[in-house]
């Protein structure tokens, strides 16, 4: 929420006299949109750059294609009174809407202009949004919004809160529809952190971008609790410990250029494909390297981003979530210029275990590729569910069937690439045959079973394990039988569950060929209003 500040300023007022005849009135045009480009003052816009911010225009100029940007409704200006709010009407009311291109393809955005009202929503600058957003939504185009507003717009009472539904009642409307991204560059608190919430991906600034829905004197109010803006929704918070944010970085110009790079990893609504780039990165390219970076011995941690880099084209790809829940790994990338959606265990963060976190950043980033007919290739190397009390109590079953619901509703092309361990319910929840896996591969090192070997042992041979005069040699020969019988590479190939054990180096050739012949699958899941997903 924000009252009238200094830097609000004000158009002029109306240009005096009548222009004589049609160039006169073309003269006053210019008059008037050179007014409102400018924004209120020259002081306003130096305490922006003050802060380390950029103004909404060249925000706007560093997202979009040079000179394809075309403003709507820029010489709107509000109707309230009272509070002193008609003497300062100025043009855009604090936002700027319109529409551009970003590498040739049709974008729409809006930019709050935190010069004016501090970027505050009021019912004129809520119906500029509603209307860009109904047109990225009858278009069928992206839309991004560069968000620096401190909330609703106090003077104008429940008018404004009235303009933030509307935003969220589209929001809603657009999810799945057409990629929806925003972008913090200032302070978004109560009610206004919903709307980026709802959108597919929060990009954030570190220092100059906060999120929460009660800031901290609140907070302090309430609770007693002392914290800064920073340290209660702060870009590192919300990147690593919240999960509110997909993606943090130092300044804005990075920021906006990284929002290019997402763009161009998707489509531009969900009845297109995302969009294919040419490549020099051979199909057939072997990757000899992945025979000595990915240990035989299952409890040796190795690094998955590196196995990613060997495979995907020219090593390029770009992961979601990077700092939260990183025991899993959630990434965009491409095999032969087509976009593909990569979740795979990280063997290097708890073992790799699926955990409550996890298992909701993988949920939601399958549903975000099923959408947006992105394929999904998922590797797996993972020794189960996380045990503990704090998992238990926590809704690990609910949570887990998060990511497993999601895998069951995908109808998007889905392979899965068995690496080493994949034991029990994780096996299954992570893209297995039995859930609709259109291909399952495993390399000559993998492991599929129930339980490890040891844990098994433990379980089926206790008796004898007990009543043996060496219980400890006995075991070791009972594990080694149980290995021998259920955990060998070829055990579930044998049995139908993968359609190929295959050689590590060939792994790229194998996924392309295969995702080629899967292009144009297709598959209807039953006439339904929605499903109820598990929550």
């Amino acid at each position: 929420m924000t009252v009238l500040e200094e830097t609000t300023g004000e158009p002029t007022g109306d240009p005096a006299g009548e222009p004589a005849d049609a160039r006169g009135r073309v003269a006053e045009l210019h008059g008037i949109r050179a007014q409102a480009v400018a924004g209120p003052s020259e002081k306003a816009t130096a305490a922006q750059h003050a802060k380390g911010k950029l103004t909404a225009r060249e925000r706007i100029e560093l997202l979009l294609d040079p000179g394809s940007f075309q403003e709507v409704e820029q010489l709107r200006r509000h109707r309230a009174t009272g509070f002193g709010l008609e003497a300062k009407k100025p043009y855009t009311d604090g936002v700027i809407t319109g529409w551009g291109t970003v590498e040739g393809r049709t974008v729409f955005v809006y930019a709050h202009d935190f010069r004016i009202f501090g970027g505050a929503l009021g019912e004129a600058h809520a119906t500029k949004i509603h209307k860009i957003m109904d047109m990225a939504i009858a278009a069928g185009a992206p839309l991004v919004s560069l968000n620096d507003g401190a909330g609703a717009r106090i003077q104008e009472g429940v008018s404004a809160l009235a303009g933030y539904g509307g935003i969220f009642q589209r929001n809603t409307r657009a999810s799945g529809v057409i990629p929806q991204i925003s972008v913090m560059l200032g302070p978004c608190a109560g009610g206004a952190a919903y709307s980026p919430a709802l959108t597919d991906f929060v990009f954030m600034v570190r220092e100059t971008s906060q999120m929460f829905i009660t800031g901290p004197d609140v907070v302090k109010a309430v609770t007693g609790e002392e914290i800064t803006q920073n340290g209660l929704g702060g870009a590192d918070v919300h990147a690593e410990t919240s999960g509110v944010c997909h993606f943090a970085y130092d300044d804005e110009e990075t920021c906006i250029a990284e929002v290019r790079y997402l763009l161009s990893l998707l489509p531009q609504n969900n009845r297109e494909n995302p969009p294919r780039a040419e490549t020099s990165d051979p199909v057939e390219r072997r990757s000899d390297v992945l025979l000595d970076l990915v240990p035989a011995d299952g409890n040796r941690p190795y690094d998955m981003t590196k196995v990613i880099e060997e495979i995907v084209d020219d090593g390029e790809y770009l992961e979601v979530h990077e700092r939260w829940a990183r025991n899993i790994i959630c990434a965009l990338g491409r095999l032969d210029g087509q976009v593909v959606g990569i979740i795979a265990n990280q063997p290097q963060v708890l073992a790799g275990v699926l955990d409550i976190e996890a298992s909701e950043k993988a949920a939601r980033f399958v549903q975000m590729c099923d959408a947006f007919n992105i394929p999904i290739v998922t590797f797996l190397d993972v020794p189960g569910f996380l045990p503990g009390v704090d998992q238990e109590h926590g809704g690990i079953i609910r949570h887990g069937a998060k990511l497993l619901y999601a895998y069951c509703n995908a109808t998007v092309p889905r392979i899965s690439l068995i690496l080493r361990k994949a034991y029990g319910g994780a096996y299954i929840v992570m893209d297995s045959q039995s859930i609709g896996a259109d291909l399952t591969y495993a390399w000559p090192t993998n492991e599929i079973a129930v339980m490890g070997a040891e844990g098994a042992a433990n379980v089926i041979f206790r008796r004898q394990i007990a009543e043996a005069a060496d219980p400890e040699a006995t075991r070791a020969r009972m594990v080694k039988e149980y290995k021998a019988e259920l955990m060998h590479p070829y055990y579930a190939a044998e049995r139908g569950l993968v359609d190929d054990v295959i050689d590590p180096a060939e792994t790229r050739e194998i996924l392309v060929r295969s995702l080629a012949m899967l292009h144009t699958k297709h598959a209807d899941l039953p006439s339904r209003k929605h499903g109820n997903p598990p929550q």
